[in-house]
Parts: C-alpha cells; structure tokens; sequence
C-alpha cells in the first residue's frame, strides 16, 4: 500500500501550502526521514520528510503547484508501482496528437472545485497561472463565456498573481503581504515616544543592580515588549485576530518579533508574554531570536500571535508602515532612537531621546481614537519606566 505524504499545517491561518522544489523524482528510493520536498507557507520554507522507507511512486502536486492543507503530495509505496494510485490525467479528444493526450492539466483545488460545481470541463480551458495553472478566475472567465473556447480564450487575459515570478520563502512573504493588503484597511498612526527617563532608568538599574544583567533585561526591546504587553492588557481590542469575517479578542498575549534573515522576514513569538518579567521577556526574545537565525523553527517557535512588533532601529530608518500580520489586527513599528532639542520648564534647553513609533490597524475593527489610546498608553509607560516592573 502507499503511504500519502501530506502537505503540513504549519500556522494558525495556514489553508494551503506551495510545494517549491522536490528533491527526489518519481521511482526513486527515500529513506525514512529523509528530505523530499521544499514547501512554503506562514513566510517560511520547510522541508518536507519522508515517513517511511520505500519509492516515490507518485508525485501529486508539482513545483510551483498549491494544495490544500493535510492533503496529498505525493506517495510513497514499499512495493511495486501497482499498490500507488494512478496519475490522473486529462482526456483528450481522439484525434489530437499523442504528445498532447499525455499532458497532464494543472489547475488549483479551488478552480476545480468551482469546475465540478458548474459543471465544466476544465481540460478546454486556457490557464494563465504559473506553468499554465488553471486558475478558479480562469474558469469563472470561461464560464462567463459559455462554452465557446474562441471567446473564453479571448477573456482569460493572463492577472498578475501574488508572488508570480518569485520562489520559495521571497514568494510566500509576497502572497502573505498582498492579502494583508485584500483583507484589511490598514491606517498608520505615527508619533515619537519620549523615552529620557527610560534611557535613565536603564543606566540606574544597571549601576546599582547586585546582580550581573545578561538575560536582556534591559535591552530596548525587552522594555519595549513589556510597555506593548502593559498597553494590550489595558486595550484588549487590539490583542485581537480577524480572519474570514471572524473576529475574535485573544485573552492571552502573543508577541510576534520580526526578524530579518536572508530569505525574507520570519516572525518567531514569545508565547504568553502577559506572565512575563522583564527577565522572562529578555530570555525569551534572544532564544527565539537565536533559534530563528539558526533556521530553526521546531516546535511552536512561529503561528499564534495576536500582535507583531517590528523593529528597523538598526536602519537609520525613523517612521514607516507596517503591513498588518494577518489574522492580527495591528502592529507596531519602530524607528531608530533619536536625540531631539526642547525647551524645559524654565525655558531652558534640553535634549530629549525619543522613540519613533508607527501603529498600523486594521480601521474595519478598530477606529482612529482607540488605536491612538494604545500608542498613548504605549509612550506613556515608556516615558514613566518603573511602571514597567510593578
């Protein structure tokens, strides 16, 4: 009998992955854990393994090909190519060429469904997907048109598709930040935290704590995450998830921490932050960091944040707009520290150390003044650091 090698559920929101790459080809022998396939989906690529000894007897899905989540990719059988399923291929009319009967048609789960519902042969119609998929707006087109294939090939004019022309983890970011764009009305609060006192506070604790600080206690972000997880427990609206027309506050805080590698932005999280000290904070911010650059994701290192930090301080950058970490429904940026001249109460100048911050949202859950109250909140418990630890 085959064994059906299925594509992994690999995040919370993940429906389908994209397989990039196999490593094996048809009839030849895998080993038990051996590397088989590269698919991406949650803005990472992950090999897929074999989960048993035997022949890939059948490939299901091939590369640049999407499927549905705990559905087959391919199949691995121990015996002869008799027990695999057979390769479905598309019918052609008698007197086509041979080549052309052999053919196979890709086409996408959902366009074929959409297919079988309408009651459509999807072989006659023209895809302009990737490696001529077939599309669910290429048999939407060709139903439109009815059954003449002059007119339907006249409509199927090729879309660009999210992520046409890039692979593995550059393509999954594009179609992951091209549907945060589909499915929210992102609007982007910007504004500097004064964080002097907060600059103080970290020199004082560092000078008279009895203890040597190396679990990043300190650290501008540790402080900063737990200003974020202060001010989502006080606004719980925005410690939320929205997805598919459901809407959904989260008790427990999730902080996802962008980090730029090689191949694009991971977002590995600190799971249930609003338990967390400072200590707890820093620890857990250089161990997902550190697993995240050594490329490893084992565990539940990525999926389940209700709200994203993304820092670009170490680029010069000040302000910019982040794109909403779907299904979250907004996410901080911040820019590098900054030293700012100001007029002190005897009329005095002083310098000051702000913190660009930028807020995006999602305004179909969240209006303008109470996403404003968050980032209030937010430079508030910075400018006013011993809050921070009671």
């Amino acid at each position: 009998m085959a064994t059906e090698i299925l594509m992994p559920k690999l995040g919370l929101t993940m429906t389908e992955g994209t397989v990039d790459a196999w490593y094996k080809e048809e009839g030849d022998t895998v080993e038990k854990g051996e590397m088989i396939a590269s698919i991406s989906s949650e803005k990472l690529t992950h090999d897929v393994e074999s989960p048993v000894d035997g022949i890939l007897q059948q490939i299901v899905v091939e590369e640049g090909g999407e499927v549905p989540v705990q559905q087959p990719i391919a199949y691995v059988a121990a015996t002869d190519a008799a027990d695999a399923p057979q390769t479905v291929e598309a019918a052609a009319p008698v007197n086509e060429e041979p080549e052309k009967q052999a053919q196979r048609i890709f086409i996408t789960p959902s366009a074929r469904r959409l297919a079988r519902m309408k009651g459509i042969d999807y072989t006659r119609i023209t895809g302009t997907g990737g490696r001529g998929r077939i599309t669910r707006q290429d048999v939407e087109k060709y139903a439109a048109a009815g059954t003449s294939d002059t007119e339907a090939a006249v409509l199927a004019t090729p879309v660009m598709e999210p992520g046409k022309g890039l692979t593995g983890m550059r393509q999954t970011i594009a179609k992951r930040m091209w549907q945060s764009l589909q499915q929210t009305a992102p609007v982007t609060l910007h504004r500097k935290a004064d964080v002097s006192q907060l600059m103080a506070f970290r020199k004082e604790i560092k000078e008279n704590a009895e203890i040597v600080l190396t679990d990043g206690q300190l650290s501008i972000n540790t402080l900063l995450t737990r200003a974020v997880v202060l001010a989502l427990k006080e606004h719980p609206q925005m410690n939320a998830w929205y997805f598919n027309g459901e809407h959904q506050t989260v008790e427990e805080i999730h902080i996802g921490i962008a980090v730029n590698m090689a191949d694009g932005l991971v977002v590995p999280v600190i799971k249930h932050a609003e338990h967390m000290t400072l200590t707890d904070i820093g620890q857990a911010f250089r161990h997902i960091v550190d697993k995240t650059q050594r490329g490893d994701f084992s565990g539940n290192l990525l999926g389940g944040s209700t709200f994203t930090i993304s820092n670009m301080g170490q680029t010069n950058i000040e302000y910019f707009t982040p794109i909403i970490n779907t299904p979250e429904v907004g996410i901080l940026g911040v820019g590098t520290l900054a030293t700012d001249l100001a007029l002190a109460e005897d009329g005095s100048l002083v310098t000051k150390q702000k913190l660009p911050l930028s807020l995006t949202f999602d305004h179909q859950v969240i209006d303008g003044v109470p996403a404003a109250e968050f980032l209030e909140k937010i430079c508030d418990l910075l400018a006013h650091p011993y809050a921070l630890v009671l």
